[in-house]
């Protein structure tokens, strides 16, 4: 069964905008599991911008599925993740003037360092997932340190599917979906768990959540935004419930 991880970093955007402690992620990521989310995201970023350290040890101490930690690739995040240890660290890129992640991470250009990091997780006990581009390099890179889980960077696909009038059948939608299947089968061919996420929203996830083999997808900004209107718990639900149709 398709799982759904729910990011709550832009509730932590919030509260960092006033500099207060509300609202609370924890709070959020509380209701999220009350609404039927299989896992909690956040990304700590270098600079902070909103998720801070220590709403990652509140997390790990009071939430009751599973943690995903996303971060750079450095040792500062490496020392904090081993320390706190989630139930996994997905290995993502990270520019200081980027809005949000714009792309995979490049492992190619940085196996041997990231393999020495993989190792130190794996001996820790927590599993290691890795956000790439449908890139058969890449993924086959991803293997080569030891990454466990490849999730599969649905930007391009949303983009696409945005600009093409949320038309499916449009060649350059069907294009971009037939990247994100083929990518699933090279991770799935290789032993790594198929994941999935970015710019995911309630128009167009069906049409990956359809997609055969996929095990998890991470959604946040979406979820988040429908929130501020439904409620935190509402929102999961309505976008499990996509899932659960998408799967039949």
């Amino acid at each position: 069964m398709l799982e759904l991880g729910v990011n709550i970093d832009h509730v932590a955007t919030l509260r960092e905008a006033r500099q207060t402690f509300e609202p609370d992620p924890i709070w959020a990521a509380v209701e999220a599991h009350l609404g039927g989310a299989d896992g909690i995201t956040v990304h700590l970023r270098e600079d902070r911008r909103h998720i801070q350290d220590a709403d990652v040890e509140r997390l790990r101490t009071h939430t009751q599925i599973k943690l995903n930690l996303e971060m750079a690739p450095t040792e500062e995040l490496l020392e904090f993740a081993l320390d706190v240890t989630p139930e996994m660290v997905m290995f993502v890129p990270e520019g200081r003037n980027e809005v949000t992640t714009e792309g995979g991470l490049d492992i190619v250009s940085q196996e041997k360092n990231l393999k020495k990091m993989v190792k130190k997780l794996l001996q820790k006990g927590i599993m290691v997932s890795v956000f790439v581009d449908a890139n058969k390099e890449q993924i086959r890179a991803a293997e080569n340190i030891g990454s466990q889980v490849c999730e599969i960077h649905t930007g391009p696909y949303a983009h696409v599917f945005y600009s093409q009038g949320r038309d499916k059948s449009s060649i350059e939608v069907q294009s971009e979906l037939e990247k994100i299947k083929n990518a699933g089968e090279e991770i799935r061919k290789l032993g790594m768990r198929f994941n999935a996420g970015h710019a995911l929203n309630y128009f167009n996830v069906q049409h990956v959540a359809a997609i055969e083999g996929l095990r998890e997808l991470h959604i946040g900004h979406a979820i988040i935004s429908r929130s501020v209107f439904v409620g935190m718990r509402e929102a999961v639900k309505e976008m499990k419930r996509l899932l659960r149709e998408a799967e039949r």
